[in-house]
């Protein structure tokens, strides 16, 4: 099991890798939306923002209102962000829950 720590710096490498593809994808995808991130075997959760491509305002703590909400274990979350676990799999697999409008999902895949 991944720590709380290596949960978080997951997400940052994942917004810096987003950050550097943004000028890239601004044009191609038009996402605005609040992101919760909820980390299942520990009890916590992250929360930020997607716009212009960029994972932006990263903090601590769940967003009960979050328009994305991704769920997974420690362990999971870390081998999405490696690129070690594909989404489509883990999803189906039941591995990540994502609750979003199917256009949204659309959208956040080409992020992806």
């Amino acid at each position: 099991m991944a720590s709380v720590d290596e949960c978080r710096q997951a997400l940052q490498d994942l917004a810096t890798r987003l950050d550097r593809n943004a000028e890239t994808v601004r044009d191609k995808v038009d996402l605005e939306r609040t992101l919760a991130c909820r980390i299942t075997d520990l009890n916590t959760a992250f929360h930020g923002r997607i716009s212009g491509g960029r994972l932006v305002e990263l903090a601590d703590g769940d967003d009960p209102k979050a328009k994305i909400a991704l769920s997974t274990s420690s362990d999971d979350l870390l081998a999405l962000v490696r690129g070690d676990l594909d989404v489509t799999k883990a999803v189906t697999s039941r591995r990540v829950s994502i609750k979003a409008n199917p256009f949204d999902l659309m959208k956040l895949r080409k992020l992806l």
